[in-house]
Order: C-alpha cells, then structure tokens, then sequence
C-alpha cells in the first residue's frame, strides 16, 4: 500500500494562517491547488517525496459542502478545531474496493490556477467521517507526471502517529500490521480520540513533527 497524500482541515478563515505555519515548521513553501468544485472545498499543497503530498483543506461557503462527502467531512473536522482530517492510500485498481465496499467509487477533480483539470475516483470518506482511524483510496485518472507530488520539495513523510484499532485498520487495507505502509512508518499510539495524532517528516534541515 502506497500513502497517496494526508489531509489537514482548517476553516476558510484559517487556511493561510495554517498554511504558513506548517510551511515554516517544515521549512518549505505551499502552493494554491485550487478549487475541487464538486466537493465545495479548496486546498493548498506541498509536494513530498516519495510520490506523496500534504494538503490544508477548508469548506467553502458552497452548497456542494453539504452534498459530497469529502466537503462533510472537512467542515465538520473544521468546526471541532481542525488539524489531521485523514490518510489516503493511492490503488492502481479501484475495482476491488467497490466490491468490497459495495458501493461505486466517486469522481473528483480540481483545477489548478495554470488551468490544468485533476481527475481521480475515491472510496471510502463515508466511512472515514464514521470512524476516523481509517484511510480512503484513490486511484488516479491523472498522469503521473501531473501528480500533485510532481515538485517535491526534497521533505518526505517518515512516521504517522495513529491511534486506533491497527487490527481493524490493517483488515481494511488487506495490509500486515507490521508493515501497513510502503516506506512510512505507523507507530501505533494511545489517545482519546481515533485517528492521526502526529506526522514525523524528514525535512533538508532535519527531523519535524507536526501535529
């Protein structure tokens, strides 16, 4: 299983603020991703290694926030303080997750401000805004070379602090709790509340951990 990108929620008020934090603490700057249309949200992004990414995503005072999912999602997570929303796991096969799953999987896309339109499908926010703890899938109808990854900033993604059932989140990724994660590490934590406690990144300038 390979981590596609990780989500941090923020409101629309906050999204600079937060933005510029975390670019400082990992001492690299983000950029606009622009708008995803359908699901009422806007997003900035930081490119990583290892064919990964970080985005700051805020709900927009659009309709389509209380339609999609993914828009639920990020406003609930804003208006209960913010910080990280979800992990997502990149698959080059989405059809097996549907099966799985039972349902169909979702199209989003976003454009960039230079005009250029990002397709994927995804699966599995419905079942993220019920239990935290677990990750969606994407698989990408984008080319590789347009990935949001594609100017890494020379930071990678060492470790995730995740609380939560590493059973029961394994299972769901039909990945060894040993090692669910190609290349990142999960070290599985004590918290009160499920989900992602901290990211550990190997930055040019040393080892951050932002929560």
């Amino acid at each position: 299983m390979r981590l596609d990108h990780l989500s941090y929620a923020c409101t629309a008020s906050e999204l600079a603020d937060v933005v510029q934090r975390i670019g400082s603490d990992l001492g690299a700057s983000f950029h606009d991703g622009g708008l995803h249309p359908s699901f009422g949200t806007r997003n900035f992004v930081l490119p990583l290694a290892g064919n990964c990414y970080i985005e700051v995503v805020a709900a927009l005072d659009h309709p389509a926030v209380e339609k999609a999912p993914f828009g639920r999602a990020v406003q609930q997570a804003a208006e209960e303080g913010g910080g990280w929303l979800t992990w997502v796991v990149a698959v080059d096969d989405i059809t097996p997750w549907e099966a799985k799953l039972g349902r169909s999987a979702q199209p989003g896309h976003r454009v960039r401000p230079d005009g250029y339109e990002l397709r994927w499908r995804q699966i599995g926010v419905l079942d993220v805004m019920v239990d935290r703890q677990l990750p969606f899938f994407i698989s990408w109808d984008t080319p590789a070379e347009e990935h949001p990854s594609r100017d890494d900033v020379g930071t990678a993604i060492a470790r995730l602090e995740l609380t939560g059932d590493s059973d029961r989140i394994c299972s769901w990724l039909d990945a060894p709790v040993s090692r669910p994660l190609e290349g990142v590490e999960v070290e599985w934590t004590d918290g009160d509340e499920p989900g992602i406690q901290a990211v550990w990144f190997e930055t040019p300038n040393g080892i951050v951990r932002v929560d």
